[in-house]
């Protein structure tokens, strides 16, 4: 078994916070993670709400439910029950003890008030995504935080887990579990197609009634089309000839079930951010890939594809290893009215800034770092560096604190 990064993050939640929810995608692993020996041996209780009895257990008497379990204990697939945390936050307030209730959930609490609001103050959100190239090889990764320290080592030549063809094969296959353990192309295929089937006739439904059920997967894969660009619901609803209040509601659902997620550009008028047009992203590329029937020929020979979905597959990459970094930054993009582009923008706590730029060749120029040397400029003293990442395999010093990088460093660069 694959010992996931998030470990350590949930082993201190529980050892102080009544509540934990580990949410993410459907088959990410949060069941297995939730089962940890660790875990097991402290007596802890575990029910699923995809077992039927149990399901209609709590919906029928959700206060009966929770004052008849044992504590410690484990609820898999809450977003089943909604109703069930309003008895969890009044059982925490009669008893508070840390690591009292742990969660998971395949839909994202955050963008259902309902859910989030019940266990404010009492419940840590951890989130799991599908596994990081360092979770697959047996490293843990610290490029965020090396970002983010005075003097990163950047090493050509070495560490180069993710060489040109490996790197798309890695983007090819995805994250999930149960995918990459798939042997071929053709198996890898059936699964996510019926992956997606699952979440559309169970996760969807649960969380709301969709009365044409056949727009949402349209939706999922006209958005996999423009992964990587900006979200224009205009277009959108003329290509799928759908209003755009019914758009916004669907694009919503796959939102909360995982599936899709935003990337807002950064200014620093915060109240920009939120006005102004956000990308769209995939969760996972294998999931991308698919959608889109992509072979490894395909994104060999052609580079604008490449691109967007190497931007994608990166941008995943950098999330999850912010899930257990110690700085733990905010994500943007950056654009100016002329053009002007940085590919991903983190942000710390204290403001301080990082550009990143993808790119899909194996060579680089000056032309490749002139939207990070633009950035620099405009953010002045909060300009950390900025990086390129490529698929070549030498580091690039165009100035003291920005350099052109292999991929591969993404994946094994440790904070010095």
């Amino acid at each position: 078994m694959i010992r996931r990064h998030l470990t350590g993050q949930l082993l201190q939640a529980l050892e102080d916070t009544p509540a934990v929810l580990i949410n993410g995608a459907r088959q990410t692993g949060k069941s297995t993670l939730v089962r940890l020996p660790e875990l097991e041996e402290q007596g802890r209780q575990y029910l699923t709400f995809d077992d039927p009895g149990v399901l209609e257990a709590a919906k029928r008497d959700p206060n009966g439910f929770i004052a008849g379990l044992s504590a410690p204990v484990t609820l898999d697939e809450v977003q089943h029950v909604p109703e069930l945390f309003t008895a969890i936050k009044m059982a925490i307030d009669r008893k508070r003890e840390p690591g009292r209730f742990l969660l998971t959930g395949s839909a994202n609490v955050l963008l259902l008030p309902k859910l989030s609001e019940s266990l404010a103050g009492r419940m840590e959100l951890l989130t799991l995504w599908p596994f990081s190239q360092g979770e697959l090889h047996g490293f843990k990764e610290g490029f965020v935080d090396a970002l983010f320290s005075k003097q990163p080592v950047w090493t050509s030549g070495v560490n180069q887990r993710l060489q040109r063809d490996d790197l798309f094969e890695a983007v090819l296959t995805g994250g999930y579990p149960l995918a990459i353990g798939r042997k071929t192309v053709a198996r890898r295929k059936a699964w996510f197609q019926s992956y997606l089937t699952t979440i559309l006739q169970r996760d969807i439904r649960d969380l709301t009634h969709v009365a044409d059920v056949t727009a949402v997967p349209r939706l999922l894969s006209v958005v996999a089309t423009r992964a990587g660009n900006l979200l224009n619901f205009a277009d959108l609803s003329r290509s799928l000839a759908l209003p755009q209040t019914t758009l916004k509601r669907y694009f919503a659902l796959l939102e909360a079930t995982f599936l899709v997620q935003l990337l807002r550009p950064w200014s620093s008028n915060l109240g920009q951010r939120i006005i102004q047009t956000p990308k769209v992203y995939l969760h996972d590329t294998g999931l991308l890939a698919h959608l889109l029937g992509l072979t490894l020929e395909g994104l060999k020979l052609d580079r604008p594809l490449a691109g967007g979905v190497l931007e994608n597959f990166v941008l995943m990459e950098l999330r999850k290893q912010s899930a257990w970094s110690e700085t733990q930054p905010e994500f943007y993009f950056w654009r100016t009215a002329s053009g002007q582009e940085v590919d991903i923008v983190l942000e710390d706590s204290s403001g301080r800034l990082v550009g990143i730029e993808i790119k899909a060749g194996a060579t680089l120029g000056g032309s490749d770092v002139r939207g990070l040397q633009a950035m620099a400029n405009a953010a002045g003293q909060r300009w950390v560096r900025g990086v390129v990442l490529y698929t070549g395999s030498d580091v690039i010093p165009f100035a003291a604190n920005l350099h052109g990088l292999p991929m591969s460093q993404m994946c094994a660069t440790h904070p010095q």
